[in-house]
């Protein structure tokens, strides 16, 4: 995949079921990004702007719904969109929130084949969202379990809708560093919880089982990540939640996910995420909730 397009480290962590983000916004100005998890995205009031998803380029209208599967490239460009009073509903959950065995349940059937069509993103028709877009933009208001069964509900709706569209080639998910592995994993259990030391690639390894320069190795050819790499991605993820739901200042944040300094933070966060801490802080006002 090409090095333009930026990895997202989404700030949902393993014990969050979704996050949902709503604002109002003037512009697009994010760039062409993947990432692992799902993501339902409503956009209001943005007729004109550019829509692309993987290897397809679209003109929206005024009402736009989409669903893109995990490390499938996507982003909303300005374009000819001349509206000044765009809202943004972002719901991103993890791959994993719904197992495959309870997928593989009869009622569930319609869920797990959009989930399947869905790497290559779906765009749905104007009546489904005229008959959805109220409860989605609600979805903030419901708490805990009650709004877990309300995103399910959604997405039950959405998966039996008229007239949805897949939108890109299938080839151009970026599904080459699928990486199911318990030894990864294992490592990165690791660094989650212990991201506010210092971590060394001797104890990823140990806790892999593998000597360092073959954990090496498989790391990189599992994830396309070095050690470095992963371990930063971990720490900014971390870092990313913060910014968001706290006031905590930027230093700080830095030392608690384990930068030694502010400088070599704000460059490996700017790296990552093409802004800088404050600046991504600042994307950020808008009502986010982590269910």
């Amino acid at each position: 995949m090409s090095n333009n397009i930026i990895r997202e480290i989404t700030p949902l962590t393993q014990n969050d079921c979704f996050t949902l983000f709503s604002r109002l916004k003037t512009k697009f100005d994010f760039p062409l990004h993947y990432h692992e998890e799902f993501e339902l995205n409503l956009i209001l009031n943005a007729g004109g702007a550019k829509r692309i998803v993987g290897d397809h380029i679209e003109v929206i209208e005024d009402l736009e719904l989409v669903l893109v599967g995990p490390n499938l490239c996507h982003a909303w460009f300005n374009h000819n969109c001349k509206d000044k009073e765009i809202t943004e509903i972002t719901i991103q959950f993890h791959k994993d929130l719904f197992d495959d065995s309870f997928l593989r349940k009869n009622q569930l059937s319609f869920i797990r084949n959009m989930f399947e069509q869905c790497r290559k993103g779906i765009l749905f028709s104007q009546e489904t969202i005229e008959r959805l877009k109220v409860r989605i933009i609600c979805l903030n208001k419901k708490q805990g379990f009650d709004s877990v069964l309300e995103l399910i509900s959604i997405l039950h709706d959405l998966s039996i809708s008229r007239n949805m569209r897949t939108l890109s080639d299938v080839t151009f998910s970026n599904e080459q560093y699928n990486y199911n592995s318990r030894r990864i994993e294992k490592a990165f259990e690791y660094i989650n919880n212990n991201y506010s030391k210092q971590i060394t690639l001797a104890e990823v390894a140990k806790i892999a089982n593998m000597p360092e320069t073959s954990f090496s190795r498989f790391l990189k050819k599992r994830t396309g990540n070095t050690f470095i790499d992963s371990l930063n991605e971990i720490r900014i993820g971390h870092a990313s939640r913060m910014l968001i739901d706290t006031t905590t200042t930027v230093a700080e944040i830095a030392y608690n996910c384990g930068f030694n300094n502010i400088s070599n933070f704000n460059r490996t966060f700017k790296k990552k995420k093409n802004l800088t801490p404050k600046e991504f802080r600042k994307d950020f006002t808008g009502t986010r909730i982590f269910i």
